[in-house]
C-alpha cells in the first residue's frame, strides 16, 4: 500500500515541478485560453484543461495568475479567480510563504482590474491581517469600489463609536468624510440615514455632482431593437429649436430637471412607460479649462454618449443592472462650453422590472471626486 502512494506521488510531484519551470509563453497561453471564455459555457472545455495546468502553478507565480485578469471578462476571471484559490490553498498546505511584497506592488497599481487588486489584498489579510488592516485608510480614494468599501466601513466603524460616547460633532465630521468617499448605494444610503438622524443636511445631488438640467427629445422607434445602430437627427448636431418626427408626432426638445437623489433622469416622467422606444438627453458643462476627466455613467439599458459631438461609447444591453459610476469614460474638457447628448433606448420586454428608462451621469476626476460646472 505505501509503495502504491509513493507511485502516485511522484508524477503528481514531477509535474508540479514541470509547470513551475514553464516558460511565460506556455503561461501566456494558457491564459489566453482562459481569457477566450464567453456565455453559455463557450471555450469551457479548453478552459478547463489550461485551468489545471495554471491551478498547478507555484504560489511565487501567483502575480502572472492575478495579471491576467486586466482586460478579462468575467467569465474569465472566475476561472482565474478559482486558480488563485487552488494555487493558495496548496501554499497554505505545504507551509509555503506567499510574496507578500510582490502582492503589495500589485495592490498600489491601480491599472490592474478592481477584482484582481481586491483579490491581492484578501491574500495579504490571509497572510499577514495586521499589515492589511494599515493597509485599509488608503483605500478612501481608490479608484476600485471592491476596496474602498471597507474604508469607509472603518470609518463608520469610528463614527458610530463616537456617536454612542455623545462626540455628535465628531461622529458627523467622520460619517460625512464616509459620504464623499462611499459609491454603493447601500452605504451612501445608511450615512445619509445616520446623518439625517444627528441633524445634518444632506444633499447628494451636491455630493455626488449629478448633471441635473437637461433638454430631451423622443420618442424614437426601437422596434425589434434597431433604435440603438439607427441614427437619428440629434446624433448629426444638436438644434434645440428643431421639430423632429417622432413615433408619436412632432417632437421638439423640452426641459427637463430631476429631483431625484441619485441624479436619475428619468424619460418615463415626460413619455410615459413606453416600450420599444429611444430618446434623447442633451445638457451643457462649462469648464474653466482644458482638462482630462471622467464621464461616470450609470444605466441598465442601451446607451450611447456623445461629447462635443464625438461619439464616446455605448452599450446594447438591457436590465442587466446599474450602480453608481457603472461605466467610467475617459474624456477631454475642452474650455468654455462642453456639449453632451445620451441616448437611452428601451427593449420591449414587459415584465414590471423592465420599466425603467433612464440614466444618471456625473463628471469626476481620476479618483470620482465631482467637477462642478462653472457656470
Amino acid at each position: 500500500m505505501n509503495m502504491r502512494l509513493i507511485i502516485l506521488v511522484v508524477p503528481l510531484a514531477l509535474l508540479a515541478s514541470r509547470l513551475n519551470a514553464a516558460s511565460p509563453r506556455e503561461v501566456a497561453e494558457w491564459v489566453r485560453t482562459i481569457q477566450a471564455v464567453q456565455s453559455e459555457g463557450r471555450g469551457n472545455v479548453e478552459a478547463g484543461r489550461a485551468w489545471q495546468q495554471i491551478s498547478a502553478l507555484d504560489a511565487k507565480r501567483l502575480l502572472d495568475v492575478l495579471a491576467a485578469m486586466d482586460g478579462a471578462n468575467n467569465y474569465a476571471v472566475n476561472w482565474l479567480r478559482a486558480a488563485v484559490d487552488t494555487i493558495v490553498d496548496r501554499a497554505e498546505r505545504t507551509k509555503q510563504s506567499l510574496p507578500l511584497a510582490a502582492l503589495k506592488r500589485f495592490l498600489d497599481d491601480t491599472k490592474h482590474h478592481p477584482r484582481a487588486r481586491r483579490l491581492a489584498y484578501e491574500l495579504i489579510i490571509r497572510a499577514d491581517p495586521d499589515a492589511a488592516k494599515k493597509l485599509l485608510s488608503s483605500f478612501l480614494n481608490d479608484p476600485s469600489n471592491e476596496l474602498r468599501r471597507d474604508a469607509i466601513e472603518q470609518l463608520v466603524g469610528q463614527a458610530d463609536e463616537s456617536s454612542k460616547s455623545g462626540q455628535t460633532n465628531n461622529a458627523m465630521a467622520i460619517y460625512q468624510k464616509a459620504l464623499t468617499h462611499a459609491r454603493d448605494v447601500d452605504q451612501v444610503d445608511d450615512l445619509a440615514k445616520k446623518l439625517r438622524s444627528l441633524g445634518r443636511t444632506v444633499d447628494l445631488q451636491s455630493t455626488f455632482g449629478w448633471l441635473t438640467k437637461w433638454k430631451m427629445i423622443g420618442p424614437f422607434d426601437n422596434k425589434g431593437g434597431i433604435g440603438f445602430d439607427k441614427v437619428y437627427p440629434p446624433e448629426h448636431g444638436v438644434d434645440l429649436t428643431a421639430e423632429l418626427d417622432a413615433m408619436t408626432g412632432k417632437a421638439r426638445w423640452r426641459d427637463y430637471s430631476t429631483t431625484n437623489e441619485y441624479g436619475l433622469v428619468d424619460f418615463n416622467q415626460p413619455y410615459t412607460r413606453l416600450k420599444g422606444v429611444a430618446a434623447y438627453a442633451y445638457t451643457e458643462f462649462q469648464s474653466d479649462s482644458a482638462r482630462p476627466v471622467e464621464l461616470r455613467l450609470g444605466c441598465k439599458i442601451g446607451w450611447k454618449i456623445w461629447l462635443n459631438d464625438k461619439f464616446l461609447f455605448g452599450r446594447d444591453e438591457y436590465h442587466r443592472g446599474a450602480e453608481i459610476d457603472q461605466y467610467r469614460l475617459h474624456a477631454e474638457l475642452k474650455p468654455g462650453k462642453n456639449t453632451l447628448l445620451v441616448k437611452c433606448c428601451q427593449n420591449e420586454q414587459q415584465e414590471d422590472w423592465t420599466v425603467e428608462w433612464e440614466f444618471q451621469l456625473r463628471i469626476t476626476d481620476a479618483q470620482g471626486t465631482p467637477i462642478a460646472s462653472a457656470k
